[in-house]
């Protein structure tokens, strides 16, 4: 009988955990966009089905993302989309605010010439993503645009530790946030309020009124809970 080499072990190893890896993603993902509604039900031979792998990998998955609390498990009863609560939505956004603007308080200080550029550079193509974009494509693209501004401002704290901690609650906040998103970018009025509010935000960094910059952050992070609010109750998700 063939028994596999050490460098055949070293390789098999690498591709379940690249293939884990992948399959956490992509449920994360899943989680994330709703696709998996809030309490839903993750069956194992559907999940199987969706992402063509075995149940392994599955459960591999959905013990990582009962950690990042995305999933929860319960008791012979298999696994679940973790639920939402307008508790949760409300303290991760006001955490959200407060470490916000630590951070950029930190950044105002401390950030350079190069800096700068940076947020000049990720401000011009966020304002690039108006009415000329088709629907289909501004909430993905708006998305990513937004994220680097807000990137690109904190990273002047030059703090690893405070950008690990924005980390986890942006993450943590993404469920929720997605909600926010098509109520905003898909509407051509709230873009452009949103702009606004950008420019105000970007212009107080850049001509360093820490005070006045570090209380447009808190309200820009907690603005759209309202929004979040209303959407979560039309849908009859809380």
């Amino acid at each position: 009988m063939y028994e596999l080499t050490s460098t055949e072990h070293k390789a098999a190893d690498s591709q379940r955990q690249n293939q884990s890896s992948v399959i956490v993603s992509q449920l994360r993902e899943d989680i994330i966009r709703g696709i998996f509604l809030p309490g839903e039900k993750l069956l194992i031979s559907s999940l199987k089905q969706r992402y063509g792998v075995g149940s392994s990998p599955i459960r591999e998955a959905l013990s990582q993302l009962i950690t990042e609390r995305l999933v929860v498990a319960e008791s012979q009863r298999g696994f679940r989309a973790s639920p939402i609560s307008r508790e949760e939505l409300t303290s991760i956004y006001e955490a959200r605010s407060e470490v916000e603007a630590s951070i950029t308080a930190f950044a105002i200080e401390r950030g350079d010439d190069a800096w700068e550029a940076g947020i000049v550079g990720a401000a011009y193509r966020l304002f690039k993503v108006d009415q000329t974009v088709p629907d289909g494509e501004r909430v993905a693209r708006w998305e990513l645009c937004h994220r680097n501004l807000h990137e690109a401002i904190v990273l002047g704290c030059k703090s690893p530790q405070l950008l690990d901690v924005r980390l986890m609650l942006y993450t943590r906040a993404e469920r929720y946030r997605q909600l926010w998103l098509k109520e905003t970018v898909l509407d051509l009025h709230s873009l452009a309020r949103s702009q606004i509010e950008h420019q105000r935000l970007i212009d107080s960094v850049l001509q360093r009124r820490k005070e006045e910059a570090v209380d447009l952050v808190r309200q820009h992070i907690l603005m759209p809970v309202t929004v979040i609010y209303a959407t979560l109750n039309q849908k009859q998700i809380l």
